[in-house]
């Protein structure tokens, strides 16, 4: 009886292992069905190890790269060409972030019913949500500077540029060698893949956990005399502000200041605010993951812990999460989760996959995010200049990080802008551009007026 007792056991066991191991393989062909179908050894999809078959379109429709029977061909503008490969990729896939890898499920015309088999020989249509235009504007602004800009929709999570540099033409891709400046980080997407020192743009996550912990915040004043000891630092400022009020503190960005606020935080404080922020959370871009931003405030000493409140020390950020922590400020507390595919059709053009919209969690208060937006706006009316964004009802703050292994400064811009057809959250970060209201605020501002022109003529 016993015996028999075990055997039970033991078979339901196995039948357990059974059913959960045969629902992990369901979900599975379900959600990576599409990435195992178009794996490179299945030969039909690729000649010579590149995928045979697909067309990558802007949102206006724009071919932005084509294959026929494994050759892929570009968009015919070089500006174009070079302004998106780090969104359009490269056959051989080193190119992270690049579509035509990434997607390439998606191109070949992957569905449950078929599997990799095609129902048209050219594949499938992917439109990015992308717009050309607004891309090759953001290459020309940022010029020389390696570095990034991204814009997206803090509604939909739409992304309409996602620019990086360094970068080349993949219609006539060069010698690349790993000691050439020039081409320094060029196979990777630093919107998505990558994380730097922000400067003052990290002052706006001190300013938040000042509000929802210091009481009374916005009624202090902070003393600047130019520099401020904390633990076994000093804190320079960039001027001798005097007694200044908090917000007076953002708009001159005073690092005595929000040292001063950062210490009476403290580190393991800080730090919960970089999670809550969504700072260092990982993003799923459409299946590609960005970078998490790192900080080193739970166990770095006081001294340090101020320098990162003002975005020195270790503090590291990713621009596509401080895009969208912009967007959360904007839209009240929560902002869409970006997304870089707007649809995909047969080549006839019916449409073979739906994308729907997703939240983040609650990334600030709505009232926190309110005194945000308010000070934001002041930054631009007070210190940057309204006239330098014309049409524009843009919110701000610039950074200016300091780098130990290089002589000159970063240069960040974070904010976004609030229109009923365009409300656009974005980021853009210049190596070696020094003032970041003199380098990042103006590319921001070719940029964005170039984002809004597109969007608005979308809605008509």
């Amino acid at each position: 009886m016993k015996s028999i007792t075990k055997r039970t056991i033991v078979s339901l066991i196995l039948a357990g292992i059974l059913i959960l191991g045969t629902g992990i393989f369901v979900f599975n062909f379900f959600t990576k069905g599409s990435e195992w179908a178009s794996y490179p050894a299945n030969s039909h999809l690729y000649t010579n190890g590149i995928l045979n078959s697909g067309t990558l379109l802007d949102k206006d429709g724009a071919v932005l790269a084509d294959a026929h029977d494994g050759t892929w061909s570009y968009h015919d503008d070089q500006t174009t060409r070079k302004a998106l490969l780090h969104t359009v990729g490269v056959p051989d896939g080193t190119i992270y972030t690049g579509a035509i890898t990434r997607f390439a499920g998606k191109l070949t015309g992957y569905n449950f019913l078929t599997g990799a088999q095609h129902i048209g020989k050219d594949g499938n249509k992917v439109y990015l949500t992308v717009d050309a235009d607004v891309c090759r504007a953001a290459y020309k602004a940022l010029g020389s500077y390696k570095g990034t800009v991204c814009v997206y929709n803090y509604e939909t999570g739409e992304i309409i540029c996602l620019v990086s540099t360094p970068t080349y033409d993949p219609a006539y891709p060069p010698a690349i060698s790993d000691s050439d400046p020039n081409y320094d980080g060029v196979y990777v997407n630093r919107a998505l893949s990558a994380s730097f020192i922000p400067g003052s743009t990290f002052k706006l996550i001190t300013l938040t956990a000042a509000l929802e912990e210091i009481p009374d915040v916005t009624n202090m004043s902070f003393y600047c005399g130019g520099s401020v000891d904390i633990g076994d630092k000093t804190i320079t400022c960039t001027g001798t502000h005097g007694d200044i009020s908090l917000e007076k503190a953002l708009n001159v960005s005073c690092n005595c200041a929000f040292a001063y606020i950062a210490d009476m935080l403290g580190g393991k404080t800080l730090d919960k605010y970089t999670k809550e922020t969504g700072l260092t959370d990982s993003y799923s871009v459409n299946g590609i993951s960005t970078k998490a931003s790192s900080f080193g405030f739970k166990d770095d000493p006081a001294g340090e812990v101020a320098w990162g409140g003002v975005g020195q020390g270790h503090d590291l950020v990713n621009p596509c999460s401080m895009m969208i922590y912009m967007g959360a400020v904007a839209n009240g507390g929560k902002a869409a989760v970006p997304q870089i595919i707007e649809k995909t059709t047969l080549q006839g053009g019916l449409k073979t996959g739906f994308y729907i919209k997703k939240q983040t969690e609650r990334l600030v208060n709505s009232a926190t995010a309110e005194i945000i937006t308010q000070y934001m706006k002041s930054n631009v009316v007070n210190t940057y200049g309204e006239s330098r964004f014309p049409g524009l009802d843009i919110y701000g703050k610039t950074g200016t990080a300091q780098v130990d292994s290089s002589d000159s400064s970063n240069s960040w811009f974070v904010g976004f802008i609030k229109n009923e057809d365009a409300p656009l959250a974005f980021a853009v970060y210049a190596e070696g551009g020094g003032s970041g209201s003199r380098t990042a605020a103006t590319i921001a501002n070719t940029v964005l007026q170039e984002a809004v022109k597109s969007v608005s003529t979308e809605e008509e």
